[in-house]
Order: structure tokens, then C-alpha cells, then sequence
């Protein structure tokens, strides 16, 4: 029995030391956590089960793997010392496939021997990638029968259902970052999917929507009822919503910008009506703005909101009133920086960055682009022709526009880690 050049079979991998960048021993392999995906692709490898020095059992990502050999698993980072809990779509290979019976058309009875596990071309990405097979060819008890490799697609039924019901996967990504629970519906089945979504929370569906593939927001909106939708809309960033409902059909747009509240729903308008690859449709409508009396101590009560993100919390912007944009009269934008060194009772007036030229919202993206690399930014303000204040564009809604069109698919396809 033998796997192609670049797998290993999964039992030469089980009780092996894992060992940190210094040498020293940090646990031992204890199993290997695979997940089905769907549209055919192998079951990515997500990590190891490591059993750390005192009993403790942990999850190993695969990105933190720097090699293997049949010595020892050398690791890189630290390890979470959280005990591994399994997720929905997820097999242990030891624990669930090694003897599972496999009925192939045509072939003989047989039980799972081994799993084969091969990196892909993306650096720290593995897969499944072959299944060792023992056929049964004999009735006697005492006989081992004939081991045979197959392409584990060959491998009907290849995962073992978990068996977690509804409530026990909600519990699971409710203590997740909403990139992990966009990638956990990612690679849900269209079922599992359906019922997870509608009984998720409105704002961790809408922050894990923001992670997805636009193709997928779609389908996930265009599935829910039609106020339920408008729902977590409302919750989404505008510019990310604006993105979103630019993508659905005219009349599903328009009833769905109606079910908003009238203030939201006014916020996506307004991106709307620009270009998406433009300052004006890239640029959130709702950055930290404060009047020309505001002091130090103002613009940081408000810049530490925890609903502000962190590109968002870098500039604080000064406007004659009113305060919502599109503002009065643009004054000028204060780093974060320059507030925390001086005193709370300080005019914020005084220390606005006369050198931070604000962005117009026709500019393309390509000017954007150049204007962050210019200034070392990770947020500047938008103004119009009238010296308006209408909204703030940060670096990471510029990096989604110049990444490649599918970035977020491809990252969750290839479990790319974001820790």
C-alpha cells in the first residue's frame, strides 16, 4: 500500500511528537480533523487533534503546521490550548472512518484502512486525497483481507454525520469571529445552511454576510422573507449592504430599500448612486464626526465606541453642522494618535492634519489606491464639490476592490486561517 509521492496516510501520522520552532515538544498527534465540502472538491484537512503533555486535548490548525516527517510535526506559532471541540461537517479520521464499511458498485465489501492527505499548491492548505480500502474476500474471522487505494471520491457516503442538531452548531458560532462563521456556512450543506441561517442571530448573520462571496450574500438574502432580509440589511455596514443590493434584481432592490428603516435605507441610496469602484461607492456614509467646539476628550468617547471599527477610529472629522452626512462645511480630520498625547480639555480644532487632502467621490479606484500609498492611511474623508463631508473611505474597502473578484471564495475554499 502506497499513496502518490506527495500524501501520507494518516497512521503514520497518529502519536507522533509535535514539536514548536525551538525544538521543544508541545503534545503528541492524536487524530486528524477532515471536512466535507461541497460542488466535489476533497475534504479539506482542517488540523490535528494534538494531546498536549498534561492530557489536554486541542485543535491544530493546518496553517500552523510547518512540516512533517515520520519523525515529528514541527509547528509554527503558539498553540490554542481551548480543548477541541468538533464542528459541523467535521470527521476525526481515527475516530470516525478508520473501520467504517464502504458498499462500492461492483466491488467487493470493504472497511476504511487509511486516509491519504495531500498539501495542495497554497502553502498550508491540505486535502484528502486517496482512501485505503480492505476488502473483505473471505468469511473466515482471521482473514485480512486485500487493501486496495482508491481516489476518495470513489468512496461513497465518505463522512460519518456528526450528529449535532441545529441548537448545538448555533451554540458553537455564536463564540466565533464572523469570518469563521462564514466560512462554517461556506461549507454547510444547502440544508444545513437554510436552517443555521434562519435561526441565526440578525447581527452575526449580517457581520458574516459581510465575509462571504457576493454570490452567496445573494443567494442567502434572496432565500430569507422579505423582512427578515431588510433586517439584516439594516445591520450590515451601507457600503457592504449598497454592494449587496446592487446585486439583486431591480424590483427585489427596490422592496427591500422600502422595508428598511428610512434613515438606513437612505444611507444606501445615497452609495448607490455612485460607482462602485469610485471613493463615492466605496466609502462608508457614517465615519466619527464631531463640531468645530469638540474637545480631545469628545473625539475620543466617540472614536472608542466599540461599533467603530479600526480603520474608522484612526481619523475623527471636524464639519460645521449638521453632524450627519452629508455634513456642513468640511474642517479638517484629527489622528487618534495626536488625541491620546494631549490634554482631554484641548480644542480638537487645534491639531487637525492640514496635510491629509481629502478624497472626491468620483475618483476611481486606481486613484484611491495611490492616494493610500501616498499619505500611509487607513482612512480618509470623502468631499464633495461643495466642501460637504460625505463619508470616509478605509484601506480595507479599497483592498476589496483590487483583490481579485472572488478573494473571499477562494480564501474560504482553501481554509486560509485568518489567525
Amino acid at each position: 500500500m502506497s499513496a502518490s509521492p506527495s500524501s501520507i496516510f494518516v497512521s503514520r501520522i497518529k502519536g507522533l511528537p509535535v514539536l514548536d520552532a525551538s525544538g521543544d515538544q508541545v503534545g503528541k498527534v492524536r487524530d486528524v480533523v477532515v471536512q466535507s465540502r461541497t460542488n466535489a472538491r476533497p475534504p479539506r484537512v482542517k488540523g490535528f487533534v494534538v494531546e498536549l503533555l498534561r492530557l489536554r486535548r486541542v485543535f491544530l490548525p493546518m496553517e500552523r503546521v510547518h512540516s512533517i516527517d515520520a519523525q515529528q510535526v514541527i509547528i509554527s506559532g503558539v498553540v490554542n490550548t481551548v480543548a477541541f471541540q468538533r464542528r459541523e461537517t467535521e470527521a476525526l479520521v481515527f475516530e470516525d472512518l478508520f473501520d467504517k464499511k464502504v458498499n462500492r458498485a461492483g466491488a467487493p465489501a470493504s472497511t476504511i484502512f487509511d486516509v491519504a492527505i495531500e498539501q495542495t499548491r497554497t502553502r498550508g492548505s491540505w486535502e484528502v486525497g486517496e482512501v485505503a480500502l480492505r476488502e473483505v474476500t473471505s468469511r473466515s474471522p482471521f482473514s485480512r483481507g486485500h487493501v486496495v487505494v482508491v481516489d476518495w471520491d470513489e468512496v461513497p457516503d465518505f463522512f460519518i454525520d456528526s450528529g449535532q442538531g441545529t441548537d448545538q452548531v448555533l451554540a458553537q458560532l455564536s463564540e466565533m469571529k464572523p469570518a469563521d462563521v462564514a466560512r462554517e456556512l461556506h461549507e454547510m450543506s444547502p440544508e444545513r445552511r437554510a436552517e443555521v441561517v434562519e435561526a441565526l442571530d440578525d447581527e452575526l448573520l449580517a457581520e458574516a454576510l459581510e465575509e462571504l462571496p457576493e454570490a452567496e450574500q445573494v443567494r442567502v438574502i434572496q432565500a430569507l422573507d422579505t423582512e427578515r432580509a431588510a433586517d439584516i440589511l439594516e445591520e450590515m455596514d451601507p457600503d457592504d449592504a449598497a454592494d449587496l443590493i446592487a446585486e439583486l434584481a431591480p424590483e427585489l432592490a427596490e422592496t427591500l430599500l422600502e422595508r428598511m428603516e428610512p434613515e438606513e435605507a437612505e444611507d444606501v441610496r445615497l452609495l448607490l448612486n455612485y460607482d462602485a469602484a469610485t471613493a463615492g461607492g466605496l466609502m462608508t456614509p457614517e465615519p466619527v464626526v464631531l463640531g468645530p467646539d469638540a474637545t480631545v476628550a469628545d473625539c475620543l468617547a466617540l472614536l472608542r465606541n466599540e461599533e467603530v471599527t479600526p480603520a474608522l477610529a484612526a481619523l475623527a472629522f471636524l464639519c460645521r453642522p449638521p453632524l450627519d452626512t452629508p455634513t456642513g462645511r468640511y474642517l479638517g480630520a484629527v489622528h487618534i494618535q495626536r488625541l491620546l498625547r494631549e490634554p482631554p480639555s484641548v480644542l480638537a480644532a487645534g491639531l487637525v492634519d492640514s496635510t491629509i487632502a481629502p478624497l472626491h467621490p468620483h475618483h476611481d479606484v486606481a486613484q484611491v489606491s495611490r492616494y493610500f500609498a501616498t499619505y500611509d492611511l487607513v482612512c480618509a474623508p470623502v468631499v464633495n464639490d461643495a466642501g460637504l463631508l460625505v463619508g470616509a473611505v478605509t484601506v480595507d474597502d479599497v483592498l476589496d476592490h483590487i483583490l481579485p473578484a472572488d478573494w473571499r471564495g477562494i480564501q474560504l475554499s482553501q481554509g486560509v486561517s485568518d489567525g
